[in-house]
């Protein structure tokens, strides 16, 4: 049965939809799942990367301006959404383990080395909590052209069984067929177009919270050296 907004000259996507094959609403649920998936990744990447950005800023500048790093570690939970929180408290441990009152009666730390490995580590830890879920956006951008694709030839396929079914190749025969191929290519561009152009933005955005974090731990470590060295 053709749908009565394709005979009207018309489209109708819920008519059609209602009017497509088992397979067609198959891939249209999983092409509608992936784009619903995407986007709310999309929306929470955005929100963490902005309130990390503000707090990240502000922690910055009091740990600058802070002359007594462990009162800055008890007010660490507040700021704990920024990455450099992660860096500064894995250094601040790493340093508390390791200092020893020295020969002139101040402070010294022992090893350089171990304060370098557990900056790195921190910020491996908090690359990957930003990078998280970023996958799914990757994962949606490269296979729902192919979801979409099947989509269509399946579509194709359907209107030539009708017609060969009905042995004419009228647009009552055949609009069914092509309705499904159309709308499938159509959501599988538009679950792929926004997944992708997300991915890659974010991407973006990682490469600068490595530098500020590579930056960071740098400044940390000089910091460190010249007063406990």
């Amino acid at each position: 049965m053709v749908p009565v907004a394709l005979l009207d000259g018309g489209i109708d996507l819920k008519q059609v939809v209602m009017h497509a094959s088992p397979v067609a609403k198959a891939v249209i649920l999983i092409l509608l799942v992936f784009s619903i998936g995407s986007w709310v990744v999309i929306v929470r990447k955005w929100a963490l990367y902005l309130r990390s950005r503000r707090v990240s800023t502000t922690f910055r500048a009091f740990f600058k301006k802070s002359s007594n790093w462990q009162d800055l570690k008890q007010q660490a939970e507040h700021y704990k959404v920024s990455p450099l929180v992660g860096l500064f408290l894995a250094g601040y441990n790493e340093l508390t383990y390791q200092l020893k009152v020295g020969q002139e009666g101040r402070m010294q730390m022992r090893r350089m080395e171990s304060l370098e490995r557990a900056l790195q580590r921190a910020s491996v830890v908090e690359m990957g909590r930003l990078e998280g879920s970023l996958g799914l956006l990757a994962t949606v951008a490269a296979v729902s052209p192919f979801v979409g694709l099947f989509g269509t030839v399946w579509g194709i396929i359907d209107a030539f069984q009708s017609i060969g079914a009905v042995g004419n190749a009228s647009l009552a025969t055949v609009a069914p067929g092509i309705a499904d191929a159309l709308i499938a290519t159509a959501l599988g561009l538009v679950a792929a177009i926004p997944a992708l152009m997300a991915y890659n933005y974010y991407q973006g955005k990682l490469k600068q919270w490595q530098a500020e974090l590579d930056d960071y731990a740098l400044e940390f470590l000089t910091l460190s050296e010249r007063n406990f060295t």
